[in-house]
C-alpha cells in the first residue's frame, strides 16, 4: 500500500470514535483531539516505541492504559525531558524495569530540569517586563 492510501485509511478510522465508557477504546483520532497534538505525533512515538496500540486492519485502537501512557509522555514533553527520559519517566510510572541503554530518570535530572525551567521563567519575566516598557513608550498606548 502506497502512503497515500494509508494515509486516507487513518484519516476513515480517525472519524469514527470508539471510545465508550465501557469499552475504553480509543482511535488516534480520539486521542489527537483530547490532548490537542497530531496524528503524526502520536504515530511517532509509537514508531519510537512510547505507545503501543492494538491494530485491527490499518486502524490503531488505544486502551485507558495506552491513553495513560500518552498523558505521562505529553507531560514529560511540556517539562522538556528528552525521549529517553521519557521512557524512564513511563517505566517508573507503571512500575516497568528502566529502559536498557536510555537515560535513567533521577532526582537530580528533576532538579536540574527545575533550575533550567525557573532561569527561563526568569528570562521570560525580563522578555515581558521590556515589551511592556516599549509598549507603553508609544503613542495611542495598546493594553496589554
Amino acid at each position: 500500500m502506497d502512503f497515500t492510501h494509508a494515509l486516507d485509511a487513518d484519516r476513515r478510522t480517525d472519524t469514527h470514535p470508539m471510545a465508550t465508557a465501557d469499552a475504553q477504546i480509543f482511535t488516534i483520532g480520539d486521542l489527537a483531539r483530547e490532548f490537542g497534538v497530531t496524528l503524526r505525533a502520536l504515530r511517532f512515538y509509537e514508531d519510537k516505541g512510547l505507545l503501543e496500540p492494538r491494530r485491527e486492519g490499518l486502524t490503531r485502537l488505544y486502551s485507558a492504559a495506552e491513553r495513560s501512557r500518552l498523558a505521562i509522555i505529553l507531560k514529560g514533553k511540556k517539562l522538556g525531558f528528552t525521549l529517553a527520559e521519557i521512557k524512564s519517566m513511563v517505566a517508573l510510572r507503571e512500575g516497568g524495569p528502566m529502559p536498557a541503554g536510555g537515560l535513567a530518570l533521577t532526582a537530580e535530572k528533576c532538579v536540574e530540569q527545575v533550575a533550567l525551567l525557573e532561569r527561563q521563567r526568569t528570562d521570560i519575566d525580563e522578555a515581558i517586563a521590556e515589551l511592556r516598557q516599549m509598549i507603553a513608550a508609544f503613542p495611542g498606548r495598546v493594553a496589554a
